[in-house]
């Protein structure tokens, strides 16, 4: 099976029928988070590039058509409406890096009608995920207030792939190193690492275990100081150190359990005292932003930050509450009324004004003052328009955005999340839609069941 099969069953059915039916006219579908979780002040944009790698190889083959009716329980010619389907449709996205808030489109799919509910899952999965991943990374750069960030998730990740992405994104929104050897080598991010608890535990003695280290790594080394009783640990590297004349700038001693703060107190009062100034102190263990920005606050003399686990899963947040909708059909602007999953009608623009005020706008309508639009023509015809950009490209963009954010937004505690406002074009276009539903649906009522029927769920009289 190729990437073809990676979809929600559903999708298949509604694909095949809209084949069936002859509904192949174009169609657009925006994918926008409706709220954002609870203590996130704004999201950084990122999944395009996976998902525009997708949609230029998607080709629905036969080991596709096959999948399709066995999880269908029907013979493959049923399917055979979907054999060689390719994706020849337009993508407005906003690029990777960039600030976006709540309600507005990250992207926008145009194809023919079949196509663009195929992508469905796989575009709504490589965005969800990996905004949200990008988005906590970012608060832990925030958090950090300057110092080094470095990411520890691969472990814990939920999959190799998804520990390749948060290697990524955490490079995109300023980490200075990962763990992860693969996505080290293949984005040139720097390797960071040191040892393990198990090292330190299979020599008879911390000095020995140090001692062997440093001979097989020279240069500057990093040494895990708490597998017995921290303090102690710390005495005994800047001793290994000392006599290694390891004890210059790049090499360190890592905290990784306990209270991290007052550890990296007496940690450097330790190295102090042994005329070692220059030896750093690393912090790991179950860090994430909230983590990071207590031990800052608090002035903890931690020197760089190992992220894992909490940001690589985005634990207190590891979901977007995202949608792909439908928003025009044949021409025709389309909208849903579902309560409290309300969609807009039309293709549209987000134009950003200074401070991350963002309004969202028609596709076709001109931005107003000093607004400057966010979604750009990513994807032509099924092929992309430009060339990838490289993650410093994004890490500026994403910089750039966050410097303009309110202060209210990028907070770590009970941030003030800023929210996209409608222009006037679209909420006129959204009242016309609504009231056409509306009454086409009263409509529909009085001709089924006459004037005294329930309508939208509660008892209303319905008068022609």
């Amino acid at each position: 099976m190729s990437d073809a099969a990676t979809t929600d069953l559903y999708e298949v059915t509604m694909a095949l029928s809209y084949l069936r039916e002859g509904m192949t006219s174009p169609a657009t579908f925006s994918l926008f988070v409706r709220e954002l979780p609870p203590d996130r002040g704004f999201l950084v944009a990122a999944g395009l590039e996976s998902a525009l790698d997708y949609l230029s190889g998607l080709r629905v083959g036969p080991e596709d058509v096959d999948a399709f009716a066995s999880a269908l329980h029907r013979p493959p010619r049923d399917l055979q409406p979907l054999l060689g389907m390719e994706f020849t449709g337009w993508v407005r996205a906003v690029p990777e890096g960039r600030i976006v808030l709540a309600g507005e489109p990250l992207l926008e799919v145009t194809a023919p009608l079949p196509q663009a509910q195929l992508v469905e899952t796989y575009v709504l999965n490589q965005l969800s995920h990996q905004t949200v991943i990008a988005s906590k990374a970012a608060r832990c750069v925030l958090a950090a207030a300057g110092h080094p960030v470095v990411d520890f998730s691969l472990r814990r990740t939920h999959g190799p792939q998804a520990g390749f992405q948060a290697a990524r994104l955490g490079a995109m929104a300023g980490f200075t190193g990962t763990s992860n050897v693969a996505a080290a080598t293949a984005l040139g991010i720097p390797a960071v690492g040191t040892m393990a608890h198990s090292y330190v535990e299979a020599f008879p003695t911390e000095e020995e275990a140090f001692r062997a280290f440093a001979r097989c790594h020279p240069g500057p080394v990093t040494l895990l100081v708490d597998t017995y009783d921290t303090e102690s640990g710390v005495r005994v590297a800047a001793h290994v150190l000392r006599d290694l004349g390891e004890h210059g700038p790049g090499s360190a001693v890592r905290l990784d359990s306990g209270d991290l703060g007052a550890l990296a107190v007496r940690a450097r009062a330790v190295l102090d005292a042994a005329g070692m100034p220059d030896v750093h102190i690393i912090a790991s263990g179950g860090l994430d932003e909230h983590g990071v920005d207590e031990l800052v606050r608090s002035g903890a003399p931690v020197d760089v930050y190992a992220v894992g686990t909490r940001v690589g899963v985005s634990a207190d947040a590891p979901y977007l509450d995202s949608a792909y909708k439908m928003v025009e059909y044949d021409g025709r602007p389309v909208m849903k009324l579902s309560s409290a999953k309300a969609s807009a009608p039309g293709a549209k623009q987000v134009f950003r004004h200074p401070g991350c005020v963002d309004v969202i706008g028609l596709a076709d309508e001109p931005a107003s003052g000093d607004g400057r639009p966010l979604l750009e023509t990513v994807m032509r015809s099924g092929q992309r328009t430009g060339i990838r950009p490289t993650l410093d490209e994004c890490r500026e963009r994403l910089a750039a955005d966050l410097a303009q954010l309110p202060p209210a937004a990028r907070r770590i505690r009970a941030p003030i999340a800023p929210r996209a406002t409608p222009s006037a074009r679209l909420s006129a276009l959204a009242d016309r839609v609504r009231h056409g539903i509306e009454a086409e649906t009263r409509a529909a009522a009085v001709r089924l069941w006459g004037e005294e029927r329930t309508v939208y769920g509660s008892p209303r009289s319905v008068r022609r």
